[in-house]
């Protein structure tokens, strides 16, 4: 099959991807092999290859939010069969036996492998899961790439929603909005609550108005009308923390959503950070993502993205990493079906 390598990492304006043909994974037990159709690009992606991020091996296969299709089964397959849609996350397996997988809670197990880092991901026409890992598209009326998103911002923002523990109308401050935001506006709507939204860009505000926000402003310079029982940060931007924090009920939920954060200062301990809770995103948990995907198979999730053929993929990864791509998300078309 045809792959994209990474064996050395450096900047990725050297292109230090290479495609190449590599022997097709066979399906072990419980494994299905998923002839994919389109692959999302991630900024993980980039930190991976640029060594922002460690290389856990070589050569790596990137790539993490994968829509194909079922094409092999391998010994023991239950509940899969040739022809059904799949996803593919950023959760490729866990151990299944400490603590935090038994009670559900897979998302902080200490051996939780991760598709293109620890194994390797979607640059390429095929890959393997266990059964139990491969997430089902099933009732999702999209192209595939318009499905790929769903795989990691899609699935992120949601599992950051689950961390509110809101009920249906109760109201949502959202903090920063690009895609993982847009997914989470679009949800919440769908679930009864009512969505507040800080952003500075234009575009931005446009867009969070139309999809359903009940207010739209930037909360460094104006004060959202209403208190809030939750609140997510989106932005690794430590000085809307406290910000947002200001916004909430006693009693509410701060979600910081970002893999790392600048600096975090609460000036105002007693009446900004009393009462209210603090908890952050780790990793993403297989039920939550099932559940946002069955979601995504009632409601229209789509928003513009930019696709690139597959032979395409380094040059898309430039343009990612230069912000030279208008479209919120950019996805690599593999193959047709």
């Amino acid at each position: 099959m045809k792959a994209w390598i990474l064996e050395k990492q450096s900047n990725i304006e050297d292109r230090p991807l290479k495609m190449t043909e590599v022997p097709a994974p066979v399906p072990g037990e419980k494994e299905v092999r998923v002839k994919i159709q389109a692959c999302g690009i991630c900024r993980t992606d980039i930190h991976i290859a640029e060594g922002d991020l460690a290389l856990k091996k070589s050569s790596l296969i990137l790539g993490h939010e994968i829509v194909g299709t079922v094409d092999e089964l391998g010994t023991g397959v239950k509940n899969l069969k040739k022809g059904d849609p799949v996803g593919i996350s950023w959760l490729y397996s866990t151990c299944g036996r400490c603590g935090y997988c038994v009670e559900g809670k897979e998302n902080y197990c200490p051996g939780f492998i991760a598709t293109g880092w620890d194994v390797d991901g979607g640059f390429a026409e095929y890959i393997t899961i266990n059964e139990d890992f491969a997430l089902s598209l099933k009732g999702i009326h999209m192209d595939p790439e318009d499905s790929a998103p769903l795989l990691c911002p899609g699935i992120a923002g949601y599992c950051a929603f689950k961390l509110t523990d809101l009920k249906k109308g109760q109201r949502l401050g959202l903090f920063g909005f690009g895609p993982t935001a847009f997914y989470v506006l679009k949800a919440a709507c769908y679930l009864g609550i009512e969505v507040f939204v800080s952003t500075r860009s234009s575009a931005s505000k446009k867009e969070a108005r139309e999809n359903g926000a009940v207010w739209v402003g930037n909360v460094m310079e104006e004060k959202i009308p209403e208190s809030m029982d939750a609140a997510i940060v989106f932005p690794p931007a430590g000085a809307l923390v406290e910000p947002a924090l200001r916004r909430l009920k006693i009693g509410g939920i701060l979600v910081l959503a970002p893999v790392s954060m600048s600096v975090i200062e609460i000036r105002n301990y007693s009446g900004n950070l009393w009462g209210r809770d603090v908890r952050t995103l780790y990793n993403v948990n297989k039920a939550e993502a099932q559940e946002f995907l069955d979601i995504a198979g009632k409601i229209d999730l789509r928003m513009p993205r930019k696709v690139f053929s597959f032979e395409e993929l380094q040059d898309a990864m430039i343009q990612v990493k230069k912000g030279e791509i208008r479209e919120p998300n950019a996805v690599i078309k593999i193959s047709s079906g």
